[in-house]
């Protein structure tokens, strides 16, 4: 791990991947590193069940993010973790899913590495893996979906608009990160470069947790559908055929947790 300061610090950070909610859903890795941290810098999307892990009296800072409230700037969270790690912490970052997905993992990097701070990345189940196994269904399968792909809805620092003639093809599953309130403008421009207006859609709301909800739809009643359901971020929208085979296996889930948990 290269660093522009040439100065060492004893204190170190983890930036950990905390999966997309249930606490057995973290790697042994992430839970050791959680239960013996001096600090967390934890984001919105972590949930309760994982924060809970957390040893008591350990510093704890929210930095999290959500549409219309960004309280602490990307700048300041990597500031912050410099600031604990030069106090000789084990600083643990924690990042819902998989820290390297859409997780602006590249700037608390380079933040660390400008000040000498020694870092390692524990990933995690990310949320399009988490999100699939709730409801059942293969993000790839033979003869449906030869190719995944992960699109971020929202990127203001970039001028690259999306190639929606390369999304709009069968033979791939589409998961759109942070795109609920884009969810008409995706379908629309999904109708509109060559996908039919009954493409198979997959709604899912807080994946892998007990309020889990999902909904199947199709490109041209998803945002109607959504909203009737009143769905709220964090939710995933998942397209293609391999959706079809959704089945509704939250309540079943919450069942094989709690006989685990007795």
């Amino acid at each position: 791990m290269s660093a522009i300061n040439s100065i060492r610090y004893s204190g170190e950070v983890a930036l950990v991947g905390a999966g997309p909610g249930a606490a057995d859903l973290l790697t042994l890795r992430a839970l050791k590193l959680i239960q013996q941290a001096g600090a967390v810098v934890y984001d919105r999307l972590v949930s309760e069940e994982v924060l809970a892990l957390i040893p008591a009296g350990c510093p704890c800072f929210d930095v999290g993010k959500s549409r219309g409230r960004h309280s602490v700037s990307q700048a300041e969270i990597g500031a912050l973790l410099v600031q604990l790690a030069q106090q000789g912490l084990k600083v643990v970052r924690l990042k819902g899913g998989d820290p390297a997905i859409f997780g602006r993992l590249a700037e608390e990097l380079d933040a660390l590495d400008h000040a000498g701070v020694n870092w390692q990345i524990v990933p995690g189940i990310s949320a399009a893996s988490g999100c699939a196994a709730a409801t059942g269904i293969p993000l790839t399968e033979r003869g449906i979906a030869q190719q995944l792909r992960f699109i971020s809805a929202v990127d203001k620092n970039s001028d690259t608009a999306q190639d929606w003639a390369s999304l709009a093809k069968p033979g791939q599953t589409l998961v759109f990160y942070m795109g609920l309130s884009a969810l008409s403008e995706i379908s629309r421009q999904l109708i509109a470069h060559g996908l039919s207006a009954d493409w198979p859609l997959l709604l899912v709301e807080n994946g892998s947790r007990p309020g889990q909800r999902q909904l199947l739809t199709t490109l041209a009643d998803a945002a109607t559908a959504a909203q009737s359901m009143a769905l709220q971020s964090p939710c995933l929208i998942l397209v293609g055929e391999v959706v079809r085979r959704q089945r509704r296996t939250a309540q079943l889930m919450v069942a094989v947790r709690e006989h685990l948990a007795a």
